[in-house]
C-alpha cells in the first residue's frame, strides 16, 4: 500500500468518526421541531396574519373612511365605500378585502391613521372554497373582536419601532 493511499484512508476514517460524533451529539440533544397542531411556536409582534378591523373601547368602529389603505394597497385587494352619518362624521358602509389578491405587505396597516385595519396574529385561516376568502366588513370586525387583546399587545410592543 502506498503512502498516499494510507493517508487518504486515515483522512476518510477521521472524517467518518468526526461526523459520527457530530450526529450522536445532535441525536441526544433536545428536539427543535414542534408538534404543530398541539404546540405552536412563538410569533413576532410584527407578524402579519389575517386582517382585522378594530373598534374603540366604546364599541364604535375605528375606521374613519379616509381610504388611505385602499389607495396604498399594491394588489388592489381593498374596496371601501363610505357615506356621511347624521352627526357629520364619515364611516364605511362597505369594507371588503379580497384575500386571494392580498400579498400581506402591511402597507394598509402602516397607512391607517387610527390603527383601524391591522394584520393580526392569526395564521390559521384555511378555507374550503374561494368565496370564503372574500372578507366583508362584518367578518373583519369579527376578527378584530376575536383577536383584540393580542392585537393591542402586539401594537404596544411594536410602538417603539414605529
Amino acid at each position: 500500500m502506498s503512502r498516499v493511499t494510507s493517508t487518504v484512508k486515515a483522512f476518510f476514517l477521521w472524517d467518518f468518526v468526526s461526523a459520527f460524533f457530530l450526529a450522536m451529539r445532535y441525536f441526544f440533544a433536545p428536539k427543535v421541531t414542534v408538534n404543530y397542531p398541539y404546540e405552536k411556536g412563538p410569533l413576532s409582534p410584527r407578524f402579519r396574519g389575517e386582517h382585522a378591523l378594530r373598534r374603540y373601547p366604546s364599541g364604535e368602529e375605528r375606521c374613519i373612511a379616509c381610504k388611505l389603505c385602499e389607495a396604498v394597497c399594491p394588489a388592489l385587494a381593498i374596496t371601501i365605500e363610505a357615506e356621511p352619518r347624521e352627526d357629520g362624521s364619515r364611516r364605511t358602509t362597505r369594507y371588503d378585502i379580497d384575500m386571494t389578491k392580498c400579498i400581506y405587505c402591511g402597507f394598509c396597516q402602516e397607512a391607517c391613521p387610527v390603527d383601524a385595519i391591522v394584520l393580526g396574529p392569526n395564521f390559521e385561516f384555511t378555507t374550503e372554497t374561494r368565496e370564503e376568502l372574500f372578507y366583508d366588513k362584518a367578518k373583519l370586525l369579527d376578527n378584530g373582536d376575536r383577536w383584540e387583546r393580542e392585537i393591542a399587545k402586539n401594537l404596544e410592543l411594536d410602538a417603539p419601532y414605529r
